[in-house]
């Protein structure tokens, strides 16, 4: 069901202070290639429902510029990305407004429900968005990571790492995420033509 909107047509702001518990359901489905995995919903995403709905999100316009889906797409289109061999889900369901809210035993079971997820769908690939998460996760990786395919596995899966698309974050331009995904997007294109050969 779409998000109710304004009468401007905009989905509807998160009021400051306010704080919804609202648990954004996966998109995936059997057949996916590539399972983004993103942190947790922050508090605009639960509010309206639909993932990366952050004003300064980057998510969606990187899939585009990318080259990873057929079309420009938003938040709203979440519910399609299955059609084309993506899924989307989070380390954590609870919505905050930044990681510092979330504490370590929120991780732990986090990282058990998603190893029971990437064995249900066996995608092609797990793309982790974010540097922090992926050291929480894989806390041998030490010393400076490198952005891109890794040596580590999750439940026998390979495993990327991409720029957390977040607006807060500084560290890397639009231009070096917009490589980090379309690579993603070479590998997995790569690895289909290779099933069908």
């Amino acid at each position: 069901m779409a998000p109710k909107t304004s009468a401007t047509g905009r989905s509807p702001a998160v009021r400051p202070g306010v704080t919804t518990h609202r648990r954004l359901p996966d998109r995936i489905r059997p057949g996916v290639r590539i399972l983004f995995v993103g942190i947790n919903p922050g508090l605009r995403s639960a509010a309206v429902g639909h993932h990366f709905a952050g004003f300064s999100n980057r998510f969606w316009k990187l899939l585009w510029d990318a080259r990873l889906v057929p079309r420009p797409l938003s938040y709203l289109d979440d519910v399609h990305l299955p059609d084309w061999g993506i899924g989307l889900t989070n380390i954590i369901a609870r919505p905050s407004r930044g990681i510092d809210a979330l504490d370590a035993a929120e991780y732990v079971a986090g990282v058990r429900r998603l190893t029971r997820v990437i064995r249900r769908y066996r995608p092609s690939i797990v793309a982790f968005l974010g540097v922090t998460m992926f050291r929480v996760i894989f806390p041998q990786a030490t010393g400076r990571l490198q952005l891109g395919l890794q040596r580590e596995r999750l439940a026998g899966v390979r495993v990327m790492l991409l720029p957390n698309p977040s607006g807060r974050n500084a560290h890397y331009s639009y231009e070096s995420m917009r490589r980090a995904y379309a690579g993603l997007g070479r590998w997995s294109s790569g690895k289909a033509t290779r099933r069908r050969l």
